[in-house]
């Protein structure tokens, strides 16, 4: 027998625009999530390098820029794609049931 992992909801597939980026807060954590065409993603909100929003950042392509210090991170591996950011961001294994966008927490 397994553990099935815990699922938690954090929006409805609408509220995130194909191309962009939507900030979700959640308790005392705050997620970005992404509509790349249809797939989505989810990393943590909090840009590694500083205070910024990923969520309330620029999207292009599977690369989403850091609205504070412009850092730039694949919001498919959360990998760094540009500097001054150094360290990946966390990213989430995401389900998409009924309409809503959820993660495996």
């Amino acid at each position: 027998m397994t553990d099935q992992p815990s699922l938690l909801r954090l929006c409805a597939i609408d509220d995130v625009l194909e191309g962009c980026a939507f900030k979700v807060q959640e308790g005392d954590h705050a997620y970005a999530v992404y509509n790349l065409a249809g797939s989505y993603f989810v990393t943590d909100d909090m840009c590694t390098h500083g205070p910024g929003s990923l969520g309330e950042g620029e999207l292009y392509g599977d690369i989403i820029e850091c609205n504070f210090h412009g850092g730039q991170f694949n919001v498919r591996t959360g990998e760094v794609a540009g500097p001054p950011c150094m360290e990946p961001v966390r990213t989430y294994k995401v389900h998409v049931e009924g309409g809503g966008v959820f993660i495996e927490v």
